[in-house]
């Protein structure tokens, strides 16, 4: 292994490491503890929950904070694992990652806001409960939208694993089809559509993400021909 493919396999890691941190928080967080705080259209309940378990609530927006970290870190170690491969291709995985990472920030800003109404004393409690349903909905539009920008941060991802030959073709598809399944589902969802199986259209991005990671993490990345570089 030559010095340059050598710190190309390093970049990969410390790029693996960022998505598991990514996977772990955001399944720790959105997935396990989120409805255990914040209860969909019952803002009262969640008052009830922010004042009574305020540590179950402050773990939650750590979790939430680390999930904006790790987008970004990730999203930055994306790029500069794939710039050498397609420099644009590069450029739009940064981005949209990191617009997805902001999508998530006005969601920990909305939970820090509750925090501070829920032990407000100036606010009576029909105010707070008027400002925690709003701040609900900040933080469920907020991941909502920011779906967004997560399916399309996957499609150049994916498109470069296959492109490139840096790692498994089936990889690369899997992540595009995955998604596209996100953008499809965000519009879908906001068009006022609503199926049991529109959960399943970003399965295959569940399979992609964890694969991407363990490839990541246990191979790194594989030298590629120079004709896959963008700069050839």
């Amino acid at each position: 292994m030559n010095e340059a493919h050598a710190v190309r396999v390093r970049t990969a890691r410390a790029a693996g490491f960022w998505y598991l941190l990514l996977a772990v928080s955001g399944v720790l967080g959105f997935l396990v503890l989120h409805s255990q705080i914040y209860v969909t259209s019952d803002p009262e309940r969640t008052l009830a929950n922010l004042v009574g378990q305020e540590a179950l609530a402050r773990t939650r927006l750590v979790l939430e904070l680390l999930i904006v970290l790790s987008q970004a870190l990730a999203a930055v170690w994306f790029y500069r694992l794939f710039k050498s491969i397609r420099e644009w291709e590069a450029w739009a995985v940064g981005v949209w990652g990191m617009a997805n990472a902001l999508a998530i920030l006005i969601s920990a800003l909305s939970m820090a806001v509750a925090l501070d109404v829920a032990y407000s004393s100036v606010a009576t409690q029909a105010d707070k409960i008027l400002l925690i349903e709003l701040l609900g909905r900040l933080i469920r539009h907020a991941w909502g939208v920011g779906g967004l920008f997560f399916g399309l941060w996957l499609i150049p991802m994916g498109h470069m694993v296959i492109t490139s030959k840096a790692m498994p073709a089936w990889l690369g598809r899997v992540l595009i089809l995955g998604g596209v399944g996100y953008v499809v589902k965000t519009f879908l969802q906001y068009a006022g559509f609503e199926h049991a199986l529109m959960d399943s259209l970003t399965l295959p991005a569940t399979i992609g993400e964890f694969w991407m990671i363990g490839y990541l993490l246990s191979f790194g990345i594989r030298p590629w021909p120079e004709s896959a570089d963008g700069r050839e």
